[in-house]
């Protein structure tokens, strides 16, 4: 077993890991930057590197920095968390070059998931069902046009590169495509510095529904059922909940399936998330891998009674799994907090905290890394907190869910709480009827004067 893991991340991710790690009596690192000197991440770590000023190219995007951190402290292994290197190739193998363990996917496995295209190609070999569209990267707008109408419209243009949204175009008529591919490539190369382009049938009603693996050493893989991450605004999730209130034990298991053919199918070491498009018939359609732990995997947690991040380090260490799959025995509802205003579109709003007050009682989970008088930095995504409720049904699971955010109270800046709050009693929302596209056509009404 590991003696010491650095923690290559911020936020209520890296107070996650401290917090296994101290269960499991490993040691752990914070790494921080500038900007981050007094967030508790820092704090409840038994050392703390400083790696650069506050622009995460600087410091968590430092690669070099991040290793000399891990070298000085004599840290055995990485923890990478999600966003920043979580998913980066070359971070996973200088991790190996330097023998420190990375805690993730090998740099093979990233190279063969993180391309969309060609993880695409990867599950059409392992027989995982995918969304008809091009084989891999379109070469030019001929072959484009081509595809489109074997595929038939309407369909979705995508960044090879791609993520959170960028690179990405609905396309419903012909006379359309040749805008919406110029633009794309424009956009994913500004984001990405890559304007490889792939095309997908798209799928109407859809809803985006992912199931949690976990794979080790021996290539063995099982599954801990599946998330519901419908409720987006521009491809970024606000919540989730499992199990999922379109889902059925048979289309579950199939699911299930499908995902442990794929992580088998490429040998997958560690945590991970196959994505799936579900129409309204309910066909699923593989969409994407997450090689790492995802923002929401308390959700699974809480309705297994399983550890995710415990199991990360297990499987790096060597440790094989049972084998077993996972089935949901509770509901449990995630909603993420952010620092926007959602009476203005969502806008960022960092600041300083002026006064805080966090719910709690039976069922309510709070990862969080901020306190009163906490100043939230501009640089950085604006997640706050994850506010996790758990119950034996989705209705209570949501009525404890409007409770514990009547409670969560953060005073000085704006934050998505009244958004969520409206969420909980939304008609459709609590009948469990919304796909991808609802979002589009929900409103915030505007506060009452007191």
């Amino acid at each position: 077993m590991f003696k010491k893991i650095l923690i290559a991340n911020r936020g209520e991710i890296a107070m996650r890991v401290i917090r296994t790690c101290k269960e499991m009596g490993i040691k752990t690192v914070a790494v921080y930057s500038t900007a981050d000197a007094d967030s508790l991440h820092v704090r409840f770590a038994d050392e703390a590197v400083c790696i650069g000023p506050a622009p995460s190219t600087e410091s968590y995007l430092k690669m070099s920095n991040i290793i000399a951190a891990a070298e000085i402290t004599n840290a055995d292994a990485i923890h990478p968390g999600y966003g920043f290197l979580s998913e980066n190739a070359k971070f996973s193998k200088i991790c190996e070059e330097h023998d420190i363990k990375f805690i993730g996917a090998s740099a093979e496995m990233i190279q063969k998931m993180g391309d969309k295209a060609t993880a695409k190609s990867t599950m059409i070999e392992a027989g995982v069902p995918c969304v008809p569209g091009s084989e891999g990267v379109i070469p030019d707008f001929d072959t484009c046009l081509k595809v489109a109408k074997e595929t038939g419209y309407p369909v979705m243009l995508k960044a090879s590169a791609g993520g959170g949204g960028k690179g990405m175009r609905a396309v419903w008529t012909e006379e359309d495509l040749l805008p919406a591919w110029e633009s794309a490539r424009q956009e994913s190369k500004a984001a990405f510095g890559n304007d490889d382009m792939y095309m997908e049938k798209l799928i109407e009603e859809p809803r985006h529904i992912e199931i949690q693996v976990v794979g080790d050493s021996n290539g063995r893989a099982c599954h801990l059922s599946e998330r519901d991450c419908s409720v987006q605004r521009r491809h970024q999730k606000l919540t989730e909940e499992t199990p999922s209130p379109f889902m059925t034990d048979e289309l579950r298991d199939k699911m299930g399936e499908a995902a442990i053919k794929a992580a088998e199918y490429i040998k997958y070491e560690g945590a991970g998330t196959v994505e799936f498009l579900v129409d309204k018939h309910r066909n699923f359609y593989f969409m994407e891998m997450n090689t790492r732990i995802q923002v929401e995997h308390p959700i699974t947690e809480q309705v297994v009674d399983y550890d995710l991040i415990r199991e990360q380090i297990l499987v790096a260490a060597g440790v094989p799994i049972s084998g077993k799959n996972y089935y949901p025995q509770l509901h449990s509802i995630e909603c993420r907090i952010n620092a926007e205003d959602p009476y203005k579109d969502f806008r960022p709003s960092p600041g300083r905290i002026t006064n805080l007050h966090l719910p709690g009682g039976h069922g309510v989970r709070i990862d969080t890394h901020v306190y009163s008088g906490y100043i939230i930095p501009p640089n950085y995504d604006s997640m706050i907190a994850k506010l996790i409720t758990t119950a034996q049904t989705r209705e209570e699971a949501i009525n404890k869910m409007k409770r514990a955010l009547d409670e969560f109270v953060v005073e000085g800046i704006k934050t998505t709480v009244p958004f969520h709050r409206q969420l909980m009693d939304h008609p459709d929302y609590v009948a469990g009827n919304y796909t991808t596209k609802f979002m589009e056509d929900f409103e915030m009404e505007e506060p009452k004067d007191n």
